[in-house]
């Protein structure tokens, strides 16, 4: 009854909304610069900007980008089900498993002391297993991407766009009852670092790793824990929705034989640490990838349905983000894990759109037009995201008001808006959309083009004002390596041994400060051993100031 009621009611919501000195050297990735708006014919695919909360990683050294027939219906893949794949292989870091489809990441492994520092793979700039975004280098101010092309299959005719009569969001938010610590420190525990704590593992081998990561946490001085419980549109617990995450048993939808989350969420408990279920929204399967989808998988079966629920493009398969029905389906899965586990937030990260090449969703945004549409395709995207972050946290505070909601959008603004093609001002600016707002603040205070001051400031003036709180999302993966797109401040994380410090210290400053979060929990605890020295110092001056 509380479904249809809810249903119901995001239908109503949618016509309200508008159109570090020991150890070897180690070079990391700068983000690429941002991209400005690009026509329907152009052929671009935005880049991740970090090795992030997201988890799309770029090559190190970064592999030219691939040529792919732009032919409309040459989508080699017509049914997911059943299509070849490999078992990820260990990268030459070992931190992230590798894909076949992906660029394979260097093969060199770190200098040691007497030799002069050399361009080496770090351990999370690395291509995502399933072969995501590929990156092509530049110089700070420089635009250029890789080149992308394809053709979506026409929406279906039941659930076409509907034309523009968005305004501004009237209805009251709902009511929250939110309480956080009054400083959130968190760490994201991502589905890389479940390849360790949880593949192929039984029940009391996951239970025994969970308990010794969490009491790693607990004793450090952390209290909240980021788990993601659906990187690619499956699960890492029971659901009613999506297939078993191939990260658990290395098959999509195979019963690992018990329930992952129940026991992260009763062992957390334990150690007195908050909870929050990170999820990927779109996201079933990345670009480039051959990796065997369930034929359960929901995306899967719209898919060969003919329905416009997912999108695929370039070997990924996505949840179209126009679709009322795939919004639906997000949504649900949300409350799912609202409702059976005691969780005490839901955590979304950075990838949104994964192009911005406007033939992705052309035909759709077509069929808004044709409706009566009167957005650019650029807003229409902004606005669809804005209509499930919006659906999203009205279904979470009628679910439980108690549970919190935050986004963890990439630092730079102009690349969230033009390339992810997210408002993230406007939700901040508005009520009912996100509690808090954790940006991926990776750079060092030398940081030639965003020095790390810079970029807080921008973020503590954009929420001063608002009702949702800061929390910083900071790059310990950097910690010894050399930034080589940092200009004159490429050596800073191999030189100092306290920019975690003085980067919460900075934080707390700010207005609406309300916590950090640390990326990831392997490069905190079980850190490369040619970084593991500095890493170590940096933890130990956190540490002094929690």
């Amino acid at each position: 009854m509380r479904k249809i009621f809810f249903h119901a009611g995001a239908l109503a919501l949618a016509l309200f909304l508008t159109g570090c000195s020991g150890g070897d050297v180690i070079t990391a990735t700068k983000p690429l610069e941002p991209l400005s708006e690009v026509s329907s014919s152009a052929v671009e695919l935005y880049p991740s900007e970090f090795p992030s909360a997201l988890e799309e990683l770029p090559t190190d050294p970064p592999a030219p980008p691939r040529e792919v027939s732009s032919q409309a219906g040459s989508e080699p893949e017509p049914s997911f089900a059943g299509a070849s794949s490999e078992q990820p292989e260990e990268s030459a870091s070992s931190e992230a498993p590798s894909s076949v489809e992906a660029p394979a990441p260097s093969s060199e492994t770190p200098s040691s002391p007497e030799t002069p520092p050399q361009e080496a793979s770090h351990p999370f700039e690395v291509t995502d297993p399933d072969g995501s975004f590929i990156v092509v280098p530049q110089e700070p101010g420089n635009q250029q991407s890789a080149s992308q092309s394809g053709a979506p299959a026409e929406p279906a005719k039941e659930d076409a766009a509907d034309p523009d009569r968005y305004d501004e969001l009237q209805a009251q938010a709902p009511v929250s009852t939110v309480s956080v610590p009054n400083e959130v420190r968190a760490v994201w525990i991502s589905y890389l670092d479940f390849y360790t704590l949880a593949q192929n593992k039984s029940r009391s081998q996951f239970s025994a790793n969970i308990d010794e990561a969490f009491a790693n946490i607990s004793d450090y001085g952390l209290n909240t824990v980021f788990l993601q419980v659906r990187p690619f549109g499956d699960a890492m617990y029971r659901s009613d929705y999506f297939p078993w995450s191939y990260v658990l048993t290395g098959t999509e939808g195979e019963d690992p034989g018990y329930d992952p989350l129940e026991i992260m969420v009763s062992k957390a408990k334990e150690y007195g640490l908050r909870t929050e279920a990170w999820i990927n929204p779109y996201r079933v399967r990345a670009i480039g990838s051959s990796r065997t989808l369930s034929a359960s998988n929901p995306a899967v079966k719209a898919l060969n349905a003919g329905k416009d629920t997912a999108i695929a493009w370039q070997g990924g398969l996505f949840y179209n983000p126009a679709s009322e029905t795939a919004r639906d389906l997000i949504t649900d899965g949300v409350v799912e894990l609202v409702e059976n586990y005691a969780i005490d937030g839901v955590h979304f990260d950075d990838y949104f759109y994964p192009t911005t090449d406007l033939s992705f969703d052309a035909a759709y945004y077509n069929a808004y037009v044709k409706a009566g549409g009167t957005l650019s395709q650029a807003e229409w995207r902004r606005r669809n995201v804005d209509l499930l972050i919006r659906q999203v946290y009205t279904a979470i505070k009628q679910a439980d008001s108690s549970v919190i909601f935050g986004i963890s959008p990439q630092a730079r603004m102009d690349n969230n808006y033009n390339g992810q093609f997210i408002d993230v001002k406007g939700w901040i600016n508005r009520s009912g959309y996100v509690d808090y707002i954790c940006p991926q603040i990776y750079f060092g205070f030398q940081n030639q083009t965003v020095p790390y001051a810079s970029s807080l400031a921008e973020w503590d003036a954009m929420t001063e004002n608002s009702g949702v709180q800061l929390y910083v999302g900071l790059a310990v993966y950097k910690c010894g390596a050399i930034d080589q797109w940092a200009g004159a401040g490429q050596n800073e994380w191999v030189n100092e041994n306290d920019l975690l410090q003085r980067m919460v210290s900075s934080a707390r400053n700010s207005a609406k400060y309300g916590g950090f979060a640390l990326y990831r929990y392997d490069s905190i605890f079980h850190p490369e051993s040619g970084v593991k020295k500095r890493v170590e110092q940096e933890k130990e001056h956190l540490s002094s100031i929690l």
